[in-house]
């Protein structure tokens, strides 16, 4: 009975492979999206917890006679699933109210424990979750922005000259097309200051939400209109218009 304490170079050399091929294909998608935690990353988890489950069960198979010893697998493994999150929650960002990267975190949680279900050989939950895990990132995916696109705030950033009442103007543009004014962020642009002889000129990012796609686009054609908008841009719906200033209202 002692035999299943042991394990062939063969099947040690498999398990490590197929870790590393397994996390890879799963870490190639995140690379592919631009995700900070990418291919290398992915593999070298599952490389690692494969190989603590390997330790685990077959690295101390010359104590499995000791009569006050007594072997438990699943000991190191324990830890992984513990102590992997440290390294996912170094793949979350938050800027404001946005947070980003909690895909990226789980699918590193998720490949660790590929990694270990690799070691411990159970090759088909391995093979089963990589499939899950891929279908989730792509396919799942895509329907989830297909369905969701109205009801994730969008991002309008527009350039205007910097008098009175435009701000005002804008967002009632917005609002009569029901388009709801999340929160609205200002910042000098300098690199259009003075270009047309007229005064200083400010960069406005409206973050909005709404349920219609043609409402936003009615509320960015009405604001293409006003005299003091010198261009707005849209990068969610690629919407993009620059219209030249009036040089009659040179100051």
């Amino acid at each position: 009975m002692d035999s299943i304490w042991h394990i062939s170079y063969w099947e040690l050399t498999l398990r490590i492979f197929a870790a590393a091929t397994m996390g890879g294909v799963i870490g190639f998608e995140r690379e592919w999206s631009n995700h900070a935690a990418g291919l290398r990353t992915h593999i070298l988890v599952c490389i690692g917890s494969a190989a603590i489950m390997l330790l685990s069960i077959y690295g101390f198979n010359q104590f499995v006679d000791e009569t006050n010893v007594r072997i438990d697998p699943a000991r190191l493994a324990a830890q992984v699933i513990t102590g992997i999150g440290f390294l996912g929650a170094g793949a979350i960002m938050r800027n404001g109210s946005t947070v980003s990267g909690l895909t990226t975190a789980a699918s590193i949680w998720v490949v660790a424990a590929i990694g270990l279900c690799v070691g411990a050989g159970f090759f088909y939950c391995a093979i089963l979750a990589t499939f899950m895990v891929l279908v989730s990132l792509f396919v799942l995916n895509k329907w989830e922005k297909h369905v969701f696109r109205f009801r994730k705030n969008q991002d309008v950033v527009i350039r205007i000259h910097d008098r009175m009442g435009t701000l005002d103007k804008i967002s009632t543009l917005f609002v009569e097309q029901g388009i709801q004014v999340i929160n609205v962020k200002l910042k000098p642009d300098n690199s259009g200051q003075n270009a047309y002889g007229v005064g200083s000129i400010i960069e406005l990012t409206f973050s909005v939400k709404m349920n219609n796609i043609e409402k936003l686009n009615r509320a960015i054609e009405n604001i293409s209109k006003t005299g003091d908008v010198l261009s707005l841009e849209s990068h969610h719906w690629n919407l993009h218009k620059t219209m030249e200033p009036e040089k009659s209202q040179a100051v």
